[in-house]
């Protein structure tokens, strides 16, 4: 009986790796965008088609949980997890959308920092997600956890100075765009940063 329901318990890890290696894929899609690797509207689209199997996958999660009647971790720092997660691939996807779709002819540098960032942090993450796999190692996964704090803490400051720099230049409109895209990447490092503090409760919870 309870080997039955083993598959069902440890599934929730698949979820959890399934949804950073897409959102891993999701933060180099938006690299390449902004450096000019890729052309915009090819990497916009790229990256809409990721955020839909995001999506998806937490779609799977959800449906789970309704029929898992035991849980490796806490049922709502699963449900939790899975929504940060997933998160960062729906405000990624926004902001990928108005610069393909803003009329966005020139990426701005703080972008690109930015989006370096946030890649640090989903690689910080990504050991992090999938070491609770082995919960008894906690160090490296709070080390992991602390990282993506710190990162967070860096992309507040390239916030601060690319709003400000923005109000150096005269177009009233190309300040609006902007304005709106960084808002959508700050909520995508908001979401990373909110499933390390979860992962973090997590560990606490299984000490």
């Amino acid at each position: 009986m309870l080997r039955g329901l083993l598959p069902k318990e440890y599934a929730f890890y698949d979820v959890f790796e399934k949804l950073i290696d897409l959102n891993k894929s999701i933060g180099q899609e938006f690299i390449n965008m902004v450096e000019g690797k890729n052309e915009i509207d090819p990497a916009s689209h790229a990256i809409k088609q990721l955020e839909r199997k995001a999506d998806k996958t937490t779609r799977s999660c959800t449906d789970l949980l309704h029929r898992t009647f035991i849980t490796p971790i806490d049922r709502d720092d699963i449900f939790d997890l899975t929504k940060a997660l997933d998160g960062f691939a729906d405000n990624i996807n926004s902001a990928s959308f108005r610069i393909a779709n803003y009329g966005i002819t020139e990426i701005r540098q703080d972008t690109i920092e930015f989006s370096k960032i946030i890649y640090s942090a989903l690689i910080e993450l990504e050991s992090a997600v999938k070491g609770l796999r082995k919960i008894k190692q906690s160090d490296v996964i709070r080390e992991k956890c602390q990282n993506v704090h710190e990162l967070e803490d860096q992309a507040d400051d390239i916030l601060r100075k690319a709003v400000s720099n923005l109000f150096q230049q005269n177009d009233t409109m190309l300040l609006i765009k902007w304005k709106e895209i960084f808002e959508r990447l700050e909520k995508a490092m908001d979401r990373l940063e909110r499933a390390a503090s979860i992962i973090e409760t997590i560990l606490i919870d299984n000490s």
